[in-house]
């Protein structure tokens, strides 16, 4: 059996990356988990660190249960370089080339319009764009 893997996003603002990342992925906030009802429940359980709270980290996970969970945490340090692993979005191949190119465009101007920009567009084949807070990503 192949491991699932969980992908984690450091970040300053974690609502504002977790609104950003529902948008862009169709993903909903995860339940706890069982027995609990609540995060707030969830956490209490652990021994957080003074001045940390459940607004400090967001769980989110694909409604259909096919993709992977996404946890957006929140940390003191900045973004310094260049992400290292990054999520590319992808629209669907039917079509033609130039069907293709339209799809990709109409998903980079809708996530621009949910807080991302572009970065940059490789013409008929992808568009390099960055998250609210410069965590890079691909529209292909």
């Amino acid at each position: 059996m192949a491991a699932r893997i969980d992908l984690t996003l450091d970040c300053a603002n974690v609502r504002l990356l977790a609104e950003f990342w529902k948008t862009a992925l169709g993903y909903i906030d995860e339940p706890p988990p069982a027995p609990f009802t609540t995060r707030e429940e969830w956490l209490a359980q652990f021994d957080l660190p003074e001045g940390e709270s459940v607004d400090d980290g967001a769980w989110l996970c694909d409604p259909d249960g096919v993709g992977p969970r996404l946890s957006i945490l929140k940390v003191p340090e900045p973004k310094r370089a260049k992400n290292r692993l990054h999520l590319d979005i992808r629209v669907p191949r039917h079509g033609t080339p130039d069907e293709r190119w339209a799809r990709i465009e109409t998903e980079a101007a809708r996530l621009v319009s949910a807080g991302a920009t572009v970065l940059q567009e490789f013409e008929g084949h992808h568009v390099v764009m960055a998250d609210p807070e410069g965590n890079e990503f691909c529209v292909a």
